[in-house]
């Protein structure tokens, strides 16, 4: 209960600092969104590549025939 107390009290506040009446801080919150918009897309492309490869060595791996194991006496 706590923790959505202080989660509500933490939003309240951002959208008080970014409002005009409030902070004013809407000019700097753009500029902080424009120059962290392509770092994040870089990053979650990469992601994206990742699972993807990651993806197609599963799909690799369960197609391959089983080997046959030499039989010992």
């Amino acid at each position: 209960m706590k923790l959505i107390i202080i989660g509500l009290i933490v939003i309240a506040a951002a959208i008080i600092a970014c409002i005009p009446g409030g902070l004013g801080w809407w000019d700097e919150v753009l500029h902080f969104l424009r120059g962290g918009l392509p770092v994040a897309a870089i990053f979650l492309g990469l992601a994206a590549v990742f699972f993807g490869i990651k993806d197609i060595k599963k799909k690799l791996a369960g197609k391959k025939p089983a080997e046959k194991k030499p039989v010992t006496k």
